[in-house]
């Protein structure tokens, strides 16, 4: 699937932050569980608004698919009760479109172009609904961590714009409405607004914006729209706002007050979130391509010991005339650390001292003055920690 650099779901981003866009083309593109649950989700949704509210693929074809998808280590149950919910939403905006217009066409994952007004500019919107006057594009989100409001939302808006610019030839349109539906935070948001003032956004707001990103120009900054920038673990303008939001200048007191203690607390989490990915970046770096940081080292992290072969540990200890009550949790086998103090530390050396091992730990990266050895070459980390890596 291809990228638009000025994407609709990066919009905040780099309408925040133009230079961003070019900024990033120098890291390659990330993925990570939660995007490909969100991806499985939206073709999930998609295959039944296709028997919903399409009708485009036949009753046999549809329970073959969805048969197909339930064995994706990605489905359950819930998620498709979810998407259930989203599916119901949905069946009923568009079937009070048609109560209104008999002729309401409903499309699905269509792509929009919005290149009038941002160069390259596509995206795919969900859920495209066109009635008598009334044009409304669906947003699905599939995330929990906090509802997204479609009021002002640059995402939404681009996909307004798209189908504008994709069916303005064929109909005619008065207002443009877009909805964002959240399903698990039981959550739906919709900003509606006249054709004509949504396109004197586009011109105003959004154009001027996507020209000087397109050319990498403007000014860099940061903000909370940095948290799926790909440059934010080494963007120099990132981290000059965080370390100017670590400055304080406390009163001369031994004690911090209530006030300061809240004040800090409204910085802690940004700091945080750009800390960690530093942290990560750097530890990548180390482990993956052997960067040295000057005063830091790659060293293996803590770890637990654990068993190598439950089963013969069981069969080991009940030979040796150990009661499965003593040995076992109900219906699982102590951890190492309660089976040592269960049979003592001598028995357990002496009878399962081949049958547990301490695999090596992560490797971490620390001050120098850390007492843990250093891991010498890349190569060693490789051999050594190759299930890390993966």
């Amino acid at each position: 699937m291809s990228h638009a650099l000025l994407s609709a779901s990066g919009s905040a981003r780099w309408m925040a932050c133009p230079p961003s866009a070019r900024l990033e083309e120098q890291f390659p593109e990330q993925t990570s569980a939660y995007a490909e649950e969100g991806t499985f989700t939206h073709a999930l949704a998609e295959l039944k608004l296709s028997r919903a509210i399409a009708n485009t693929i036949k009753p046999s074809t549809f329970k073959k698919r969805l048969a197909e998808m339930k064995k994706n280590p990605l489905y359950s149950p819930a998620m498709e009760e979810y998407v259930d919910q989203y599916v119901t939403q949905v069946s009923e905006i568009f079937m009070s479109a048609k109560k209104k217009c008999k002729d309401t066409l409903a499309l699905l994952e269509q792509r929009l172009d919005f290149s009038e007004w941002v160069p390259g500019g596509f995206g795919t919107g969900d859920v495209v609904i066109i009635s008598d006057g009334v044009l409304e594009v669906i947003d699905l989100k599939y995330g929990k961590g906090v509802p997204v409001s479609a009021e002002g939302n640059s995402q939404t808006r681009l996909y307004g714009l798209g189908a504008i610019s994709t069916f303005d030839m064929l109909y005619e349109f008065d207002t443009v409405r877009m909805t964002i539906i959240q399903p698990r935070l039981d959550s739906t948001s919709t900003e509606e607004m006249p054709v004509e003032n949504l396109l004197l956004w586009a011109e105003n707001e959004l154009a001027p914006k996507a020209q000087l990103a397109d050319a990498g120009k403007g000014d860099f900054e940061a903000g909370s729209h940095c948290r799926f920038c790909r440059a934010r673990a080494t963007c120099k303008a990132r981290a000059d706002y965080n370390l100017e939001l670590a400055k304080y200048d406390f009163q001369e007191s031994l004690l911090l007050s209530d006030e300061e203690i809240a004040e800090v607390l409204a910085k802690a989490d940004q700091l945080k979130a750009w800390a960690s990915d530093v942290e990560t970046y750097a530890l990548e770096q180390a482990r993956d391509h052997g960067i040295k940081y000057p005063g830091w080292k790659l060293v293996e992290g803590r770890s637990n010991r654990k068993y190598t072969d439950e089963k013969a540990v069981a069969e080991t200890l009940t030979k040796a005339g150990y009661q499965k009550v003593k040995i076992y949790k109900p219906q699982e086998l102590l951890g190492i650390t309660a089976m040592e103090k269960e049979i003592g530390k001598k028995k357990f050396g002496e009878l399962l001292s081949d049958l547990v091992m301490k695999p090596a730990g992560k490797p971490v990266l620390v001050p120098e003055a850390d007492k843990r050895p250093e891991i010498n070459s890349l190569q060693s980390a490789i051999d050594d920690f190759s299930e890390a890596a993966i």
